[in-house]
């Protein structure tokens, strides 16, 4: 089996960098582990890696999915074993990199197991939580499993739909499959389990100057194209960081500055649940400061790929 290596971390923390130079200094492949890259038309407002880095080292699971589309955890982990494993037949190191929690928790410790649901019970439900609203499906979810609804918000359409898919669709709650040991997920070789977290000073400068160069790099005309696409507001693209006040802007409803403004509360809000996440799920990973640690960890990994008789193809 070959070596993976996992990194996350909060949004613009400089993870996709160090997986880029793994990759590139270690004949590894980048895995995207965000539930927003995963999105095609969102390349600027989700940092999806350019074409320059593109070029530097292969890079998987990147907009493979229409914003129409909905991609859970389950169904990522499915794709990106089947990108671990197509990156060790190579002989390649795999390089597993992003900020979405639940996908790493999926890939690694795996998620209740759930029988077939049929696709009509999700499609009726749509059309309820567009005429209700998610407040009432919230309290209609609170009568079918009520350990599930006090966990979620009254307004987390999507959590709410798929709790009361798998109640309806299986006459059981979705709790109580979360409250049975999930099945052992296949091995995948992991050498290392990284939490690039920078200083919240560095952090959240970082944030917005990555927004201010997303304004300047067609962050505005991406939002107004996708939000032409009429996406139901259920569905995660709908709600990627900084989609909505960009496209307030180009429609003339607000100016670049306030746009900006808006997309930073949300980044940053978005990067304090992400630190949330890795607290309380990820304490046992090796926590860094930034990117200059960079030159220590691709020789530590370079050590521990010797050590299992992996050598580097770069």
């Amino acid at each position: 089996m070959g070596a993976t290596v996992l990194i996350a971390g909060p949004t613009a923390s400089g993870k996709s960098g160090l997986a880029l130079a793994l990759a590139q200094s270690l004949g590894g492949v980048v895995i995207n582990a965000d539930s927003m890259q995963v999105y095609g038309r969102l390349r600027i407002l989700t940092a999806r890696p350019g074409a320059t880095d593109e070029a530097r080292a292969p890079h998987r699971l990147y907009g493979v999915m229409d914003p129409t589309e909905s991609c859970s955890a389950a169904r990522w982990a499915d794709m990106a074993r089947a990108e671990i494993a197509a990156a060790h037949e190579a002989g390649h190191l795999a390089v597993v990199v992003g900020g979405t929690g639940l996908y790493f928790h999926a890939l690694t410790e795996g998620l209740a197991d759930l029988p077939a649901i049929d696709p009509a019970v999700r499609t009726r439900l749509m059309g309820d939580l567009a005429r209700l609203g998610a407040p009432r499906l919230h309290a209609r979810l609170a009568t079918l499993d009520p350990a599930l609804a006090a966990r979620l918000k009254p307004g987390d359409s999507q959590r709410i739909l798929r709790g009361l898919e798998v109640a309806e669709g299986t006459g059981r709650p979705l709790s109580a499959f979360q409250a049975e040991p999930p099945p052992a997920p296949p091995e995948i070789g992991v050498i290392a389990r990284l939490v690039v977290a920078p200083p919240r000073a560095a952090l959240l400068a970082r944030i917005r100057g990555r927004l201010e160069a997303m304004a300047g790099e067609g962050a505005v005309e991406e939002a107004r194209d996708v939000s032409a696409l009429g996406l139901d507001p259920a569905l995660p693209a709908a709600k990627a960081i900084g989609l909505r006040p960009f496209a307030a802007h180009a429609l003339g409803q607000i100016d670049l500055e306030t746009a900006i403004d808006r997309a930073e509360i949300e980044t940053r809000q978005y990067a304090k649940r992400q630190m949330t996440w890795a607290r309380g799920r990820m304490g046992a990973w090796a926590w860094l400061d930034g990117a200059q640690e960079t030159k220590r960890i691709i020789a530590d990994i370079e050590q521990k790929m010797r050590t299992q008789g992996l050598t580097a193809q770069s």
